[in-house]
């Protein structure tokens, strides 16, 4: 229903108001028919507020969507910082686990509104959380407040990390 509306909507050329429509819409546009509109990051940073569970997970669609994500934000590498993971929202959730490890901290509050993970994802996560360098520190410093921001991962978590949360 969203790719016909994408199309209809399309139709007589590509509207000037397209923030004001669903995100979700946006899904089924291109970043080219959008950047008549905007830049690529603004069309990106609303493609991250959609309900991309909308596509499925490893369709070539969303992977394209993140591979042209990657692209517009420039970033170098594996390393996201933490504006362009702002701009990727629930993009980042297709992130693969060198990117959720070379980025330290700055993934983890996104991932934690992800749906599920691949093992590779759910291995970077206990890597990333296990180091204690991100900004919600070591697990033994965690509070009950710590532990609502990361609730969405706490399902990924092992025993040697459970253990060490305070009571």
């Amino acid at each position: 229903q969203l790719s016909c509306l994408a199309k209809m909507v399309m139709l007589h050329g590509i509207p000037k108001d397209l923030d004001s429509y669903p995100k979700d819409l946006l899904l089924f546009l291109s970043p080219s028919d959008y950047a008549v509109t905007g830049s690529c990051r603004q069309y990106f940073a609303n493609i991250g507020k959609a309900n991309l569970d909308i596509l499925q997970r490893e369709s070539p669609h969303r992977k394209q969507l993140l591979l042209e994500a990657l692209a517009c934000l420039k970033i170098p590498g594996t390393q996201v910082n933490e504006e362009n993971a702002e701009i990727l929202g629930r993009l980042a959730c297709d992130l693969g686990g060198e990117y959720i490890r070379s980025s330290g901290g700055n993934l983890l509050k996104l991932l934690s509104q992800c749906e599920s993970f691949l093992p590779d994802q759910e291995e970077a996560i206990r890597n990333v959380i296990s180091s204690g360098n991100t900004t919600f520190g070591p697990p033994v410093a965690w509070s009950a407040f710590t532990l609502n921001g990361l609730s969405g991962l706490i399902p990924v978590f092992d025993h040697s990390i459970l253990q060490k949360i305070p009571k």
